[in-house]
């Protein structure tokens, strides 16, 4: 059998870890608890996990703090960047709109449902291509080519080209899709995408999302009418399909 897949978890609270580990390790995967953040650096240095859930408020290192060393631990070796999801306040609506803006995979609000924390994992493991753990590498034969995707971001130009046409977007329908294409399947809030996307979310409404999203699926839906890029999640938000054909037939 393969090898199980090691969660990292930072979390000072050891009865959110013990709970963590056990349902964990219940659902197949190998936890491994840290209560500081000089302890989760080691751990990672050592051993990079499959993914790290990281505790916003960690006693010794802020939790972005520890994100983006665990990221240059990462660069460092030339290694596969390793998702990981933030724990945070149910009320630090901030801590949601940082950790989503440095790159973070998911969050995780306190209290929560362990079942549904689980669930999150399989989902961002299952994104990132990480479900199962790595093996030992076969001898080296030549890369397949890529299968070509149907969005491709250009940061550096704002742009986003769709089955091979650029889109002519609004500042705000980029914003919109920008967020969606780097994380497909993941689930976006309309306050969210308000606060995420928005100069000032405050002066905005939820229709204001809507009004976005209505005039974005028109600009795709007139290069291919067949597909559907964007779901509606009914009074949750917005997700990108992850289950878009590559080439359009």
């Amino acid at each position: 059998m393969p090898p199980k897949p090691r969660i990292l978890i930072a979390e000072d609270e050891s009865g959110i870890a013990d709970t963590l580990q056990y349902v964990l390790r219940s659902d197949g995967f190998e936890p491994v608890w840290c209560a500081t953040a000089e302890d989760t650096i080691k751990s990672f240095a050592a051993e990079p996990p499959a993914l790290a859930i990281l505790d916003v408020g960690l006693p010794d290192l802020n939790g972005f703090e520890l994100f983006k060393r665990l990221q240059g631990i990462t660069r460092a070796a030339g290694g596969v960047e390793v998702p990981m999801i933030f724990l945070t306040a149910r009320s630090d609506e901030i801590d949601r709109v940082v950790g989503l803006e440095l790159g973070a995979d998911d969050y995780v609000a306190k209290p929560f449902s362990p079942r549904e924390l689980v669930a999150r994992v399989r989902t961002v493991l299952r994104r990132s291509g990480r479900a199962q753990a790595p093996v030992a590498a076969p001898v080296a034969v030549a890369a397949p080519t890529p299968a070509p995707q149907p969005f491709v971001l250009d940061a550096e130009r704002m742009q986003i080209r769709y089955y091979g046409r650029v889109l002519d977007l609004s500042r705000y329908e980029y914003g919109l899709l920008r967020l969606m294409v780097q994380r497909p399947g993941r689930v976006f809030t309309r306050d969210e995408l308000l606060q995420l996307v928005w100069d000032d979310a405050s002066e905005s409404f939820d229709r204001t999302v809507d009004a976005h999203i209505k005039t974005l699926r028109a600009k795709l839906k007139a290069i291919a009418p067949e597909v559907e890029p964007i779901r509606t999640l009914r009074g949750t938000g917005y997700a990108l399909n992850e289950e878009l054909p590559s080439v359009r037939e």
